[in-house]
């Protein structure tokens, strides 16, 4: 449209500059209109130039951005092969220069200057400030909390999100509009870092998470999977139900896969933000990308252990979940050393093979020998669902989170919550023919 509009333009300037010179040489004018129409002539010679100007800028920016359109499109068709063959091999050499060899941590700040807690951490255990530079992307025009950020010199990257103006929303949600003020702010984020920084992967944080030794190594290791597998979009360091109690605290290397999106410290790739950028919600991201249209199917990477602990209790949440559950996720204290392991068991063919084979030769057990330690066989048991009510039931007396989204319990695969319970691992699981997700669950 803004190239038609600008030919338009163009256009009908040559038209005016040749009808003013025509009624000069056809007309007698007397010396006051000859001025006049010099002046006039001269007003659009200078207008044509500049149009001329504009029309080239216009012209290389169009075919910029077709170019980039045209690799884009590249890499998105060879992600059908992504679960055979290595990434970097299959990228088309292209005229921009993604920064492949990086993984930033994109932190979200507002008007918290604890930030400085979330802050510290990270810089005290990243390994390699070049592989993982920091930025730090704040809202909210908070002047303390900026300042708090900019004391850290060049150890991190300061950009500050311009657009401040009012958000409208519907009357019935005025109170949650912080919400709207995120989404805004996660969409203008994402768009820097991918468009902007050229990143071709995002590690995310917010200003009230703390992060494991391990963290970084966590995501280093997993990151070949994510790049390989199309069936999985995000690493998560989150676990939902990573209570104390409910983990197994001597297996900190274990990793599942889910369908539920966990958040709070994940990694994403430009891919999935080229796709997801254009529809972004004006408000609840979170729950928007768990809904079925966003999710199609993919899961996401999440530990055993969880590798972030959340300490905002005050937030546009107003505490909920965190004195019932949050302030009780164990953070992970022992690193791992995830880049040196091989992770391909998470790799859908081989999880499905694996893990989910293995989950269906467990033996079934009832809640009540469960919780009352009554079970005489060793190792893994099965605790079965088939209706909404007893999932319900289930989770509420074991201390887990029971509520849905986008019709998936919090860390299922394939409708299996996989936690430790008395001294072993615990499946609980719908029947073996399960047909998938009901969305009206939720």
């Amino acid at each position: 449209m803004r190239l038609k509009r600008t030919v338009f333009v163009f256009i009908s300037i040559i038209i005016a500059w040749f009808t003013v010179v025509f009624l000069y040489f056809s007309q007698g004018f007397g010396e006051q209109h000859r001025k006049l129409l010099f002046n006039q002539i001269s007003h659009l010679e200078n207008g044509i130039q500049e149009q001329f100007k504009s029309n080239n800028e216009i012209i290389k920016e169009t075919r910029k951005f077709l170019e980039q359109k045209k690799q884009l499109n590249k890499i998105e068709e060879t992600g059908a092969n992504l679960f055979t063959q290595p990434l970097v091999s299959l990228l088309p050499k292209v005229n921009f220069d993604f920064q492949e060899n990086k993984l930033p941590v994109l932190v979200f700040a507002c008007n918290r200057v604890s930030v400085s807690r979330c802050l510290d951490k990270l810089l005290e255990y990243r390994p390699d400030p070049d592989k993982f530079p920091i930025i730090v992307s704040q809202d909210c025009d908070h002047e303390d909390t900026a300042d708090t950020i900019r004391s850290y010199g060049n150890q991190l990257t300061l950009i500050q999100q311009p657009d401040q103006s009012d958000i409208q929303v519907p009357p019935k949600e005025k109170k949650f509009k912080g919400y709207f003020k995120i989404a805004r702010h996660y969409g203008w984020a994402l768009n820097q870092m991918f468009f902007n920084f050229n990143f071709s992967t995002v590690i995310i944080v917010e200003d009230d998470l703390e992060i494991s030794p391990d963290f970084y190594e966590y995501f280093l290791g997993t990151y070949p999977v994510l790049k390989r597998d199309p069936t999985l979009w995000c690493v998560s360091a989150w676990n939902d139900n990573g209570k104390e109690g409910l983990v197994n605290s001597e297996r900190p290397d274990l990793l599942y896969r889910t369908d539920f999106f966990p958040g709070l410290g994940w990694m994403l790739t430009r891919n999935l933000w080229l796709e997801l950028y254009t529809k972004w919600p004006r408000s609840y991201w979170d729950d928007w990308i768990r809904e079925p249209a966003q999710r199609k199917e993919r899961s996401c990477i999440r530990p055993e252990i969880s590798r972030t602990k959340t300490f905002g209790k005050i937030g546009v949440s107003n505490g909920m979940y965190f004195e019932k559950h949050l302030k009780y996720i164990k953070l992970n204290e022992e690193f791992v050393s995830f880049s040196k392991m091989n992770l391909t068991y998470l790799l859908k063919e081989n999880y499905d093979r694996d893990f989910v084979g293995a989950v269906y030769k467990t033996p079934v057990v009832k809640l009540e020998d469960l919780k009352n330690n009554n079970i005489s066989v060793d190792g893994p048991v099965r605790l079965m669902y088939r209706k909404l009510n007893e999932y319900k039931f289930i989770t509420k007396k074991l201390g887990l989170m029971d509520d849905f989204r986008g019709g998936v319990p919090r860390m299922a695969y394939r409708g299996i919550v996989t936690f430790f319970y008395n001294g072993r691992t615990v499946h609980l699981a719908p029947s073996a023919n399960w047909q998938g997700y009901e969305l009206s669950w939720s």
